[in-house]
């Protein structure tokens, strides 16, 4: 080979490496944008119990003014915004795509964390910070997701809405419920809407087709106060813990359960006691020689959709806080896991919902994996939508991930993170692109 080929050869080679180089360096720079991005928001402290929802409506905004979206400002209740964006589907009679994310967050106790928990520190990849996994995450890489999109010119058949809510964490009951019950979520009409979901310490995304709905209960047991060295029977404190150890039992049977593999953690009711009141307080702590008239303990209960609702309320009122030794029970929260019809609230996960169909296809075309449908154990602000007969799915990518919402030192990895963006764009192009038809589109045919 003569030396001008070696030349022309070398000069490709060059070329090559310079192109390699080139996509890497520009790549990184995209990434590092999207990572500050959500660093950004990450820094902006919405806890509880003064969550500065304006600094993040007003970020939120600025986002959406740069991917030209459309933008809408509620206030249901003063000093709570509502932030809702709007890209305009090519047939805006089909209906519509729902992303919704909530901006609050749970309090921290900042000395108990490695890194300060509203500054968004990276170590080792690792983004440290309220918010990063429950969930500012889901939030920030809806929006990726469409700056994607709209660099690749594609236009979505369907209007896609993405709702930035307040409140979430004290129930929702300021933000996505008085959404879901308004005009305005009427007037959308929303086919699909995509919520919450849990990391997976695997490497399978976890999706929830419903969740488990509270029943926080108060049981007071009442009785003549006594010395406290007099033995007699149906003291408040005895009848009281009568009535604990018959939850802990019942507690056991449920978690006995989960242990032995078969039923999950969201198939099964939890009982875990949040507090217990009792004793006559003194200067110095409490009256050692006095038994208390009263006791009380409140309980956290979550209750699946396959779960008999009904046999609870009964063993709560005949086995763990009977009248006959004194005692009383009243719900600070009860919702009900059937809608209006009697029947479970959930979204099916079967051939029945081709919504669930493209998001599993979407997954796989992103080269990722997920588990066995699940039912949420805890409660989002996707029960409000269900409850308005909207197919509602859970689902937050975050695998290889430890499971840290409401923790100390909750974290997510950039790469899982810029992951989850790849995802959504694909999920987004399946929805947005589909015509397949829904009962809603059925209805609407009907009446054209």
């Amino acid at each position: 080979m003569n030396v001008g080929c070696w030349r022309r050869i070398e000069s490709l080679m060059a070329m090559s490496y310079f192109f390699i180089f080139f996509v890497f360096f520009t790549c990184t720079v995209a990434d590092d944008s999207i990572v500050s991005r959500f660093q950004e928001y990450l820094k902006i402290n919405t806890a509880h119990p003064s969550p500065n929802y304006h600094e993040a409506a007003n970020f939120i905004l600025s986002q959406a003014k740069s991917l030209s979206l459309e933008t809408q400002t509620i206030e249901f209740v003063k000093n709570k915004p509502l932030i809702l964006l709007k890209w305009s589907g090519k047939n805006p009679n089909l209906p519509s795509i729902l992303l919704n994310s909530h901006t609050d967050v749970v309090p921290v106790e900042p000395h108990k964390w490695s890194h300060p928990p509203f500054e968004a520190t990276i170590d080792q990849g690792n983004i440290y910070a309220r918010g990063s996994q429950d969930m500012k995450c889901v939030g920030l890489q809806y929006l990726e997701a469409i700056r994607r999109l709209k660099a690749s010119n594609f236009e979505p058949l369907r209007t896609i809405y993405i709702s930035f809510v307040p409140d979430e964490e004290i129930g929702g009951h300021d933000g996505a419920e008085k959404f879901a019950s308004s005009n305005i979520f009427d007037e959308m009409n929303v086919g699909i809407m995509l919520d919450e979901g849990l990391a997976s310490p695997d490497d399978n995304y976890r999706l929830f087709y419903a969740e488990r709905c509270p029943m926080w209960l108060v049981i007071k047991a009442t009785g003549a106060p006594g010395h406290g060295a007099k033995l007699y029977d149906n003291t408040a404190m005895e009848n009281l813990f009568k009535s604990i150890e018959s939850v802990r039992r019942f507690r056991a049977s449920q978690l006995d359960l989960v242990k032995a593999g078969v039923k999950s953690e969201g198939e099964v009711v939890s009982v875990n006691m949040v507090f217990l009141k009792a004793g006559t307080p003194s200067p110095t702590g409490f009256v050692m020689n006095l038994q208390p008239s009263e006791a009380q303990a409140g309980f956290d209960i979550r209750v699946p959709p396959v779960a008999d609702q009904a046999s609870l309320e009964r063993r709560i009122a005949e086995e763990w806080a009977p009248a006959s030794r004194n005692m009383t029970y009243e719900f600070k929260q009860k919702v009900s896991v059937y809608d209006k019809n009697g029947k479970p609230i959930l979204t099916a996960h079967d051939g029945s919902n081709p919504w669930w169909a493209l998001l599993e296809g979407a997954i796989h075309k992103a080269n990722r994996k997920f588990g066995k449908p699940e039912i949420f154990p805890a409660s989002t602000d996707a029960r409000y939508f269900r409850l308005k007969g909207v197919p509602a799915i859970g689902f937050s990518p975050m695998a290889n991930t430890p499971i840290l919402l409401h923790d100390h030192n909750e974290f997510l990895n950039k790469e899982e993170y810029l992951k989850g963006i790849e995802v959504y764009e694909h999920i987004l192009k399946a929805f947005a692109s589909s015509h397949v038809e829904t009962k809603k589109d059925e209805a609407i045919r009907d009446e054209l």
